[in-house]
């Protein structure tokens, strides 16, 4: 038990140098990258400095078995060197029970990242999605989705105009029992629409079967001035891309929050598919990062003195890498919904795992 602590503790150790060395470097890499993207009058070095801290767990995160990838081939490269796996493998110690500890600690920073920094990387990512959006066109979110429906924001010249639906096709560009609910630019109430349906034409919204009050012409009694109408043409300066680009992206929402934001989605009408799979990614990273542990150990576990450590070493880290790609591959393949959620997400870490229990009980084992 002692020794499965002392190589756990060494593995944590250099997981977090990597860790710490990846995260600086990140930040400044992202801050010139800021203060080249946006003006200068409205990003500072501050600002960019700031979004660059708000980017920086998102990206770490998504880069997660990698690092436990380098982390791993440091680890047995400098037990190596020292001889104590050696010293390990002589006491009658196998090669899987001296890797346990170091694949039992990747799947806790696994479930660690999932139950805990996720929530976190969510609220930064969307914090940073906001600020960027506001940098570089000074638009912002126009989609909002909740148990009531959906709600979406146009402005104009004229003021503002929010639009809540029932139900809506994919892309949000047909709604369902929609109200237009339209201020002026000094945010009083100027008319109400309600219809049957509206679809998104090209600068303008075609509104089916329905009534229209306004607020103006009787303040008192709107009832009285209200006009039904069978269709009806509202100017919008919503596209489609704009709608679709609102979605809350499946990295902006906690993982603790996803299942009742799938709810929401397919209750409103959408495809719920990506944050399915993603929810399915998360819950299956402990498993991808065990994998990942396991596949580098399979190369690096051998004695410093044995010819090619570093070509082993380099065969290692382009393992991880692979696994790394056909995870990204797998869940690409199940956000189009060519293949189940299920086998998206878990598919890549179990055969992962088998490959590199195989592949150590040849080469350490066999």
């Amino acid at each position: 038990m002692t020794l499965h602590f002392y190589f756990a503790r060494k593995f944590l150790a250099a997981f977090a140098a990597i860790l710490g060395a990846f995260f600086l470097l990140n930040v400044m890499i992202d801050m010139v990258d800021h203060l080249r993207r946006f003006d200068s009058a409205e990003v500072g070095f501050a600002e960019a400095f700031g979004l660059a801290l708000l980017r920086t767990p998102e990206s770490l995160y998504g880069i997660l078995p990698l690092l436990t990838v380098l982390a791993t081939i440091a680890l047995f490269l400098n037990l190596a060197r020292s001889s104590e796996l050696v010293v390990t493998r002589a006491s009658g110690r196998s090669a899987l029970r001296s890797v346990a500890a170091p694949a039992i600690a990747a799947m806790l920073i696994g479930a660690l990242g999932v139950a805990a920094v996720n929530p976190i990387v969510a609220a930064t990512a969307k914090r940073y999605a906001v600020l960027e959006a506001r940098y570089e066109s000074g638009a912002e979110r126009v989609l909002s989705i909740g148990r009531e429906g959906l709600w979406l924001r146009q402005g104009g010249p004229q003021g503002q105009t929010v639009i809540h639906a029932a139900a809506a096709n994919r892309d949000g560009t047909r709604l369902a029992d929609v109200s237009f609910f339209g201020f002026d630019p000094a945010g009083a109430a100027i008319y109400r629409i309600r219809a049957e349906s509206a679809a998104l034409l090209p600068g303008a919204w075609q509104l089916g079967p329905g009534k229209r009050w306004s607020f103006g012409t009787d303040a008192a009694n709107p009832e009285r001035a209200a006009e039904r109408f069978d269709t009806l043409r509202l100017s919008s300066d919503l596209t489609a891309t704009q709608i679709r680009d609102s979605f809350g992206a499946p990295a902006t929402i906690a993982v603790w929050d996803l299942p009742g934001f799938i709810a929401q989605l397919e209750q409103a009408g959408f495809s719920a598919t990506p944050h399915r799979v993603f929810l399915q990614v998360e819950l299956a990273m402990p498993l991808l990062l065990a994998a990942v542990v396991l596949v580098a150990a399979g190369f690096t576990m051998r004695h410093a003195r044995f010819e090619r450590t570093g070509m082993m070493g380099l065969f290692a880290l382009l393992a991880g890498i692979a696994l790394f790609f056909l995870r990204n591959f797998a869940q690409v393949l199940g956000e189009n919904g060519q293949i189940p959620a299920l086998v998206a997400a878990w598919t890549p870490p179990l055969a992962g795992l088998l490959l590199a229990l195989g592949l150590l009980l040849h080469l350490e084992d066999g």
